[in-house]
């Protein structure tokens, strides 16, 4: 079991993967399917030398691993129970954005 720290930093790691938009795109992508870097900056419609800033960040964060296949490397998630995460993590954030109010709405201008 995670201690309280532990779950802390593996929150903040995934915090940091999901503040971009493009990382958020490359994680539902490959939620998908595994891909190759040139294929995903084509379907994403970024520089490759941008998508691989991308990838190093969620290769750091432990989201995506590299497999060798021949003289390419393939990106895929690194454990499969993260593409079910993101899907619960839609969601929740989908059911969240369907009812946002919240008592102090008028008063504060949120929600």
């Amino acid at each position: 079991m995670l201690t309280a720290t532990a779950d802390i930093e593996v929150l903040a790691r995934f915090g940091r993967a999901l503040a971009d938009p493009i990382r958020c795109r490359v994680l539902l992508t490959l939620r998908d399917a595994p891909a190759y870097p040139a294929d995903l900056a084509d379907a994403l419609g970024v520089s490759r030398t941008r998508l691989s800033n991308h990838l190093a960040c969620l290769r750091d964060c432990g989201l995506v691993v590299t497999v060798p296949d021949g003289r390419r490397t393939r990106y895929e998630l690194a454990d499969e129970r993260l593409g079910h995460a993101l899907d619960a993590l839609c969601t929740a954030v989908l059911a969240v954005e369907t009812d946002r109010t919240c008592p102090d709405a008028d008063e504060k201008g949120c929600c």
